[in-house]
């Protein structure tokens, strides 16, 4: 029963030390509802054509990114999104030792995107 009961605490302390909360539970990717006025402006995110707005992107949510809006007859209009570290991940990581909180710091896990919509004004050209 003692060898039992040894095996079990081992196991639990391993289960809590080893495991980070971002890590297993956390997103991988964020949705960012990307719009404009006016609408049909084509979106660039770091250079890459990623649609038309109003579109909804999933993106990673350890990087920071740049959304150029281009629409023809408009001036261009560059916004910047960038990460933020999940207080409620810290809180949780400290609860679980010191571990999780090195392994969800080392992965980015932790982080999310700092906004969940990003909307841009375009002017005309003159």
């Amino acid at each position: 029963m003692r060898k039992i009961t040894l095996t079990l605490s081992v196991c639990v302390f391993m289960l809590l030390s080893f495991n980070s909360c971002a890590t297993l539970f956390g997103k991988k990717s964020h949705a960012l509802a990307i719009g404009s006025e006016p609408r049909g402006a084509d979106v660039y995110v770091n250079g890459f054509k990623m649609g038309t707005t109003p579109v909804e992107l999933n993106l990673k949510a350890d990087k920071s990114y740049t959304i150029e809006y281009r629409k023809e007859g408009y001036q261009s209009v560059t916004r910047v999104v960038n990460t933020k570290v999940g207080a409620g991940w810290i809180v949780l990581d400290v609860l679980g030792g010191v571990i999780p909180i090195i392994v969800d710091a080392a992965t980015g896990n932790w982080n999310k995107l700092d906004q969940d919509a990003v909307n841009a004004v375009l002017e005309k050209q003159q």
